[in-house]
């Protein structure tokens, strides 16, 4: 396994300086901390759609009706990441006429699904001189990114990653390593998904959805609970932020990405690719393992994932491994697809900027045999907050690792 090279540090510091989310604890960051620092899932029966023909009916939906008003012409996909990259973009002091040059990096799985399933209802129903097909137009991957370019007027490259669930997190690292080739020196990277059928029916038929929400980690883990949301991220060079005076909230220190070429559905057993993708994200931020201190796990509360993913873990840490604390984002809000690594993204920063992490609900014992130390029930302080680890695996043996700095180090 690679090593940490601290002479490989890349010379252009990359910080995040505005966050945008939308989630099922609501619209805007501050609803999603408060309800992460709960500690208690935002999950409940699916609204969305009659699940009564699903083998699960639970799911970690956005509460629609508290919706900023404008954009019903777009897809709710779009509408989540158009609302993120407004608070983000707020937060980083950038009016959309300084958005001019900015980069757009986004991840998603389904796009406007949820709108064509509403198209083709109607079509079975009432035929299709009363089918509207305008909502197929918003079914593409690259529709919630295309969104927020032309939301804020950016000109800069439009690029849309979509791998499965590693696809926010990919999305973000390849907005790094934009800022550092000097393609653009500011970017909104992040991923946006909706709640739609397809995936629901999807996920059941694996076998890979619990009938309780999901339970990282647990002994008597089952399966994911699906999710939907949004999450941006404002990202720019250090010199470009410090030019109008923006106050980093972190340094985006190291990402990396790698595949199993394992199997279609299943992690590698040992968590070799996973393990690869943290050991060159740590080596890409010029950390050492031993300066990590809490990681944000993948952790969808699947058997096999949960097992890979922890031995991946123990390959990087070792023997400290039962010493750092591990959280899962995906416990609270549900997997948000292509959207999960930007939203647990902006978890990890506001655990390094609060100097504490997130709990998960405290239902059901923890899996002794994965030797993990799990924040359950309540945030736990940390006594340092330097550095810490987000990882996100897919479908596919797709990996992918994003590795955070606090701000005082940019």
């Amino acid at each position: 396994m690679p090593g940490a090279d601290r002479t490989s540090h890349p010379a252009t510091p990359v910080v995040v300086t505005g966050l945008g989310a939308v989630t099922a604890f609501g619209w805007g960051v501050a609803p999603l901390w408060e309800g992460l620092r709960r500690g208690r899932a935002a999950i409940g029966p699916i609204g969305r759609f009659d699940a009564r023909a699903h083998r699960t009916r639970l799911a970690a939906e956005v509460p629609l009706e508290s919706a900023p008003e404008g954009g019903r012409r777009r897809s709710w996909a779009d509408r989540f990441a158009v609302a993120a990259a407004f608070e983000a973009t707020r937060q980083a002091g950038l009016a959309p006429e300084r958005c001019t040059d900015a980069g757009v990096y986004f991840g998603s799985s389904t796009g406007g699904m949820l709108e064509s399933e509403g198209y083709y209802a109607t079509l079975l129903d009432l035929g299709a001189r009363r089918a509207k097909p305008g909502p197929l137009a918003s079914q593409q991957l690259n529709a919630p990114g295309d969104a927020v370019a032309r939301a804020v007027g950016a000109c800069g490259p439009v690029e849309t990653l979509s791998s499965a669930c590693a696809s926010g997190s990919m999305a973000i690292g390849a907005a790094l390593r934009a800022l550092r080739r000097g393609d653009a020196e500011v970017a909104l990277a992040g991923g946006s998904d909706s709640f739609c059928q397809l995936t629901h029916a999807g996920f059941n038929s694996l076998r890979a959805v619990d009938e309780r929400p999901c339970r990282p980690f647990r002994k008597d883990r089952a399966g994911l609970t699906i999710g939907e949301g949004a999450g941006v991220l404002v990202l720019e060079t250090l010199a470009h932020a410090a030019a109008r005076g923006a106050r980093p909230i972190a340094l985006l220190a190291g990402e990396s990405a790698t595949c199993d070429a394992h199997h279609m559905t299943a992690p590698h057993p040992e968590g070799r690719g996973a393990a690869e993708a943290m050991a060159l994200a740590l080596e890409d931020a010029g950390l050492d393992a031993v300066e990590i201190d809490f990681i944000n796990a993948h952790g969808t509360g699947t058997p096999l994932n949960d097992a890979a993913e922890a031995e991946a873990m123990r390959r990087i840490f070792g023997d400290r491994l039962p010493t750092i604390p591990v959280t899962s984002t995906k416990a609270l809000i549900g997997h948000l697809l292509g959207s999960a690594g930007a939203v647990e993204a902006i978890a990890t920063i506001l655990g390094l900027a609060r100097r504490e992490v997130h709990p998960m609900p405290a239902a059901g014992a923890a899996d002794a045999a994965l030797g993990l130390s799990l924040v359950v029930g309540a945030p736990r302080r940390l006594a340092r907050a330097g550095a810490a680890l987000s990882t996100n695996l897919a479908f596919g043996g797709a990996n992918a690792a994003l590795a955070f700095r606090s701000a005082e180090a940019a």
